[in-house]
């Protein structure tokens, strides 16, 4: 009962999650680090008041441990939004981090010393194609869109390919969090609800940093057309309706991940959360008509194949269908 409740949580509140960060980019590009912002203060404090118990319950894991890991975790937020801001189209930017596998697999061979079957190996080179045809298509837009003269076509250019570089390293910094944080989890068990609690709580000091940016995001959502809430019967800034909803789908969608994470095996929770990716996708390239070409489509599903054979999903299926048949010719 809690997996298929972990599951309906991922799906309705990552997909419409999605959905919301798409409706505050569209308007103000560079408002990533106000919406990490209060995803961070939203979900640290429901945690300091259910979790922690307004601070009496003491953390099962050492706080010491939980810095190495929020850091890591604040810097991968921070960049993955701001990469934003560089031209990156969000369709690209979520088929981008769907090639955590590639760099879970690289830093498990370096740091684990871990060794894969063919089919592995088949997977990475698989997703790393899916990304490549989408970057290089991605790159050729941006410079024929952007580029009304020569040189502001190679300025729009360095500027996408910097965001690019963004994402690879939140992509890399993200696998060695979950190196990390597997190897905490097999040391003092899994304490899913404590660790989204101090994931959350910790880097919270760190928006210091970003204040300025998060306060003239603030008064320019505080300046967009308003419309009126029916439960407080009160005029709000239409942007401040979508970020309360993209804070709200982002915690009941990271807390179906971790539920998830405690629920199910690996292979199920990687299967889960990339066929949500695909449906975030589908729904960002329909519904907000964001430029999307056929070899956009081939490398899309090119990716989406290779995420699969990783999981091993086809053999899961094999097996079941001939377990099946096994027991009806037993009958």
């Amino acid at each position: 009962m809690n997996t298929v409740i972990a599951v309906t949580l991922v799906f309705v509140g990552c997909c419409s999650n999605v959905v919301f960060l798409e409706l505050l980019v569209r308007d103000f590009p560079g408002c990533g680090n106000i919406v990490t912002f209060a995803q961070f203060a939203f979900i640290a404090l429901e945690g300091f008041i259910f979790e922690t118990n307004f601070g009496r319950k003491k953390p099962a894991i050492p706080i010491s441990n939980y810095m190495i890991m929020v850091t890591m975790f604040f810097t991968v937020s921070v960049i993955n939004n701001y990469a934003l801001n560089f031209n990156i189209a969000m369709p690209l930017h979520m088929i981008f981090r769907s090639g955590s596998l590639i760099a879970n697999m690289i830093l498990g061979i370096i740091i684990l010393k871990k060794r894969y079957s063919a089919s592995k190996y088949l997977s990475i080179v698989l997703v790393s194609l899916g990304i490549f045809i989408c970057t290089f298509m991605s790159a050729k837009q941006v410079s024929v869109e952007k580029g009304a003269t020569e040189e502001e076509g190679v300025y729009a250019f360095l500027h996408w390919l910097l965001g690019i570089g963004m994402l690879t390293f939140a992509l890399l910094m993200s696998a060695r969090m979950g190196i990390f944080q597997e190897t905490l989890y097999k040391q003092y068990g899994k304490h899913s609800k404590e660790a989204l609690f101090y994931n959350h709580c910790l880097p919270l000091p760190g928006f210091l940093l970003l204040s300025t940016n998060i306060y003239n995001h603030a008064v320019l959502f505080s300046q967009s057309t308003p419309v009126e809430v029916p439960v407080i019967g009160q005029p709000v800034p239409i942007m401040w309706v979508y970020l309360l909803m993209n804070v709200i789908t982002q915690y009941v969608c990271i807390r179906g991940v971790f539920i998830l994470t405690t629920e199910c095996t690996s292979l199920t929770v990687t299967l889960v959360v990339t066929l949500r990716k695909f449906l975030s996708l589908i729904i960002s390239i329909l519904y907000f008509q964001n430029p999307f070409t056929p070899w956009h489509w081939v490398g899309t599903a090119v990716v989406f194949l290779g995420t699969l054979l990783y999981t091993e999903v086809w053999s899961s299926i094999r097996t079941a269908i001939k377990g099946e048949k096994l027991e009806k010719k037993a009958e």
